[in-house]
């Protein structure tokens, strides 16, 4: 593993990291902030992922969550969104390709050799973090963006031993009914839409709810609601009578700025089910 900058921040460090990943077969950068409490003992994780086009950068600058996450004790890391690199397949498309991984492991040329996103959150990324930095592997929550709400939703659904909580800003909430969805899983996992399902977090929520606590924020004027049908979701969770908040911003688009206006609350939520 390579440290590519280190920086002291509220008392912790943010710090940008290089490793070769066994899952999607290149080198792959990862933020992970480390508060104060770091240098004395483990500390629990919080994963934070990314929506589209975003690298590991975007939310470590611009989400503000670093602040809130040392005010707690807890490191935050923020993986990238996709493999990159020579060699790795992308599209001229913002939505498919590099910054597009969408958190699943392709099945299907010219993207198998390297888009395996799911098994680099659920396997390899955890492994180096572990090996490297003082984190309690057993105190872990996940949170995430628009295509990374989709991800920390599908993998906390299938991983509910891992993560003691889940939350989301705006996540694309039924991919396989949205374009922002069926364009990606068509390609990465093929025609046949029954491999889709595993990766919808309204039709899991639907077949099997979730056991974790839950929050989801959404913004009222988010440019991109008709393609995260964040009411699918809602109805869902309605019908399971699931445990959890989901919560309408008003006035609130699909920026940073809305998710560095309620990462407090996100990050304050995690830290009460890490305490637990």
């Amino acid at each position: 593993m390579e440290t590519v900058a280190e920086h002291v921040a509220f008392g912790g460090v943010q710090g940008v990291y290089r490793h070769a990943s066994k899952a999607t077969g290149c080198e792959m950068t990862f933020g992970l902030f480390l508060p104060a409490e770091a240098r004395l003992h483990p500390v629990p994780l919080l994963w934070y992922l990314s929506g589209l086009t975003c690298t590991h950068e975007n939310a470590m600058t611009k989400a503000h969550a670093q602040e809130h996450a040392a005010r707690h004790g807890l490191a935050v890391v923020f993986p990238d969104t996709s493999p990159r690199g020579e060699g790795v397949a992308d599209d001229d498309a913002y939505d498919l390709g590099q910054g597009a991984g969408f958190y699943v492991n392709a099945t299907q040329a010219p993207w198998t050799p390297h888009f395996r996103m799911w098994d680099y959150i659920a396997e390899d990324l955890p492994r180096v973090l572990m090996a490297n930095f003082a984190l309690e592997e057993d105190r872990q929550a996940i949170t995430g963006h628009s295509m990374g709400g989709h991800g920390a939703l599908t993998l906390a659904m299938h991983m509910p031993a891992r993560f003691a909580s889940v939350s989301a800003f705006a996540p694309i909430a039924n991919p396989t009914q949205s374009d922002w969805g069926r364009k990606q899983f068509a390609a990465y996992l093929g025609a046949d839409e029954s491999a889709w399902a595993a990766h919808d977090a309204t039709l899991l929520m639907r077949e099997q709810g979730l056991r974790s606590p839950l929050l989801i924020d959404q913004g009222s004027q988010d440019q991109f609601l008709d393609l995260l049908r964040p009411e699918a979701l809602a109805e869902a969770m309605a019908a399971r009578r699931q445990p959890g908040q989901f919560r309408m911003q008003a006035g609130y688009d699909h920026s940073y700025f809305f998710v560095a206006s309620f990462m407090a609350d996100h990050i304050a939520f995690h830290a009460q089910a890490l305490a637990q």
